[in-house]
């Protein structure tokens, strides 16, 4: 678990409801990814703080519930680190690392910066929406996160 209060409850014998159903919080993960056109400070604070921003939303995830976000960035991006685009939107309490991706040679997605947000939530693993933007689709397709009409802007 990541918090010390998120503990799982024992299956009652009155009841039998189990930790899910009964709404216990638990640590999950939340992956996205999303890339930029140029290596460029304010285009790689700007990109994560919109998958950030998304991420959040779409898991309905508040501040508090942030246990730690891991970003990493591939070899073609040093003019930033992405974790500021998160103290940028406030989150001076969370706790945040960046790494390099390994450089794998048949890696197709450049200029990519991806994160690993670690949530205490009663989500389960398959209610959780990983968030997947611009040519960070490529990673997973299944998971790519479109506009609907009603969050078109007019």
């Amino acid at each position: 678990m990541c918090a010390p209060d998120a503990r799982r409850r024992p299956r009652s014998e009155a009841s039998n409801e189990t930790s899910e159903e009964a709404g216990v919080v638990k640590c999950r993960g939340i992956r996205g990814a999303t890339t930029v056109a140029a290596n460029d400070r304010e285009e790689m604070l700007s990109a994560t703080r919109e998958l950030l921003e998304r991420i959040v939303a779409r898991n309905e995830v508040e501040v508090e519930e942030i246990a730690a976000v891991y970003f990493t960035v591939s070899d073609d991006l040093d003019a930033e680190y992405p974790a500021l685009a998160a103290r940028q939107l406030g989150w001076t309490e969370t706790a945040l690392l960046c790494a390099r991706e390994i450089p794998v040679s048949r890696q197709t997605v450049r200029r990519c910066i991806r994160v690993l947000m670690l949530v205490n939530t009663a989500l389960s693993q398959r209610e959780i929406r990983h968030v997947y933007l611009r040519e960070a689709v490529a990673l997973r397709p299944t998971r790519a996160d479109l506009v609907t009409p009603a969050e078109t802007p007019e």
